[in-house]
């Protein structure tokens, strides 16, 4: 039995780490393959919030230069501008999934959090990316992602809420939501990437102290955390990296497609009866 949930806790890391960061909801596909696996009770909704904490250590590091150079601009005697401006437009941008998170995290987790709400969200996502990235828009040139003023900063904040609602993608959401506000592909990539940092660690911390001596954390089932973040680490730099890579030469179109197709899938499979999804009680 130990061995299985060996297996479950990998699989679950892998997918983690190869969807927190792209468009695609990693969230949703956690509920969807910890539903196929059998793997969905107290302590795999733990599990799931550690794994993607070890995926934002893998932006940490991808991104290492770029922190460490932020975190000396800070320390100075004379703290460095450009690094007091890169922090206060990441808190800014944090701060509505950060209040509405704690004002509806109850309501999400016990109603939300099922295959057939992701799966809609899937859908509808990927249409709204499919007309954000339709034929003959033009992609905001030279931006950076130290040229993003205050109010952007909010407005992608609050798009980054929007995520809470499990299939939505925070990465789809924060990413899309740059794109509409005025940021180049590239731009908006990769300050998603540094809002996951706060945004997922403020989550981690949460629910973990939300779930502090209840029989959620089980001191025994410590490998499968073990595995689920290693697996989820190594598969999230891949992520990051192909990413930044794809999006040089490539539009989200695919990404919406997937979603688009995943989701009527999995309402396709509910409609006939090929899978009995479980929904909340």
């Amino acid at each position: 039995m130990e061995i299985i949930l060996l297996i479950k806790a990998l699989i679950l890391g892998i997918v983690e780490g190869l969807t927190e960061f792209l468009p695609i909801s990693s969230t949703g596909h956690l509920i969807i393959a910890g539903d196929l696996l059998d793997y969905n009770d107290d302590f795999a909704k733990v599990f799931e919030i550690v794994i993607q904490l070890a995926a934002i250590l893998a932006v940490c590091w991808a991104y290492r230069g770029k922190l460490i150079d932020v975190t000396t601009g800070l320390l100075r005697r004379h703290p460095e501008k450009s690094a007091v401006r890169f922090v206060l437009m990441l808190f800014l941008a944090f701060l509505p999934a950060a209040v509405l998170g704690l004002i509806f995290h109850k309501f999400i987790k016990d109603v939300l959090f099922n295959p057939l709400v992701v799966a809609t969200a899937l859908i509808v996502g990927g249409l709204i990316i499919l007309f954000i990235e339709r034929p003959g828009k033009v992609e905001p040139a030279g931006t950076e992602i130290d040229d993003i003023d205050m109010a952007t900063a909010v407005k992608v904040g609050f798009a980054q809420a929007l995520a809470m609602i499990p299939g939505t993608s925070r990465s789809g959401a924060t990413i899309i939501g740059g794109m509409i506000f005025g940021l180049s592909r590239k731009a908006a990539t990769e300050f998603s990437f540094f809002l996951a940092i706060p945004t997922m660690l403020a989550a981690t911390v949460y629910d973990v102290y939300k779930s502090w001596g209840t029989a959620a954390l089980d001191a025994s089932r410590l490998p499968e955390l073990a595995v689920g973040c290693v697996v989820s680490f190594i598969s999230a730099m891949w992520a990051v990296r192909f990413l930044l890579r794809f999006i040089s030469t490539h539009t989200f179109v695919s990404f919406a497609w997937y979603r688009i197709v995943f989701g009527v899938v999995v309402l396709a499979t509910a409609y006939f009866g090929w899978v009995d999804w479980s929904v909340p009680t």
